[in-house]
């Protein structure tokens, strides 16, 4: 009966595809009944894996703020590059799933006191972390969460957004026609 609080969405919406199926069958529609029989089905498991997940990076992101220090390090340089070529340590490796080994990430080489390691930086700020130079990090084991600079704030650039197609597009028609920009 929990089970049924929680997920009274679901339930509600495999009923109503069970009321369709049978109203499929019914008017002599068994293909189309078992199409939307398997597609109901689909989206149930794809709903229950979905908030397992986000269940799963909830508490991840918990014991991130639980682990995080604040440090204060020298960023030598920042690449994209696969965990195996990253020089992190075997425990790292094990503990990443199958996937996501293979997949690029944001490494930073950074010097923390005499010591030079490699950490994991999270990609909202990968982009705006400087290179050469000294910063405070908030670091969670070898993950990097936040980057503010040492010596005032002139080494942390802020990330312009990309503009789209049609808000270029605008832009130039109305610098051609001499109009004011709308923001």
């Amino acid at each position: 009966m929990n089970a049924l609080k929680e997920n009274w969405k679901v339930a509600l919406v495999d009923a109503l595809v069970l009321v369709v199926v049978v109203f499929l069958f019914v008017f002599r529609h068994p293909v189309l009944a078992i199409v939307t029989l398997v597609l109901g089905i689909a989206g149930t498991v794809l709903y229950i894996i979905g908030s397992k997940r986000l269940a799963q990076q909830e508490e991840s992101k918990a014991q991130l703020e639980a682990a995080k220090q604040t440090v204060s390090m020298f960023i030598i340089s920042k690449k994209k590059m696969k965990l195996k070529d990253a020089g992190l340590p075997s425990a790292a490796l094990e503990s990443v799933g199958r996937l996501a080994r293979n997949q690029k990430f944001p490494i930073l080489k950074v010097k923390v006191g005499p010591q030079v390691m490699n950490l994991i930086c999270e990609p909202e700020i990968f982009d705006s972390v400087p290179e050469k130079k000294e910063v405070k990090a908030t670091v969670a084991g070898l993950y990097v969460t936040s980057v503010k600079g040492l010596h005032g704030n002139k080494g942390v650039k802020k990330v312009e957004e990309k503009k789209g197609f049609w808000k270029r597009t605008l832009e130039k028609a109305q610098e051609k026609a001499g109009a004011k920009q709308i923001k």
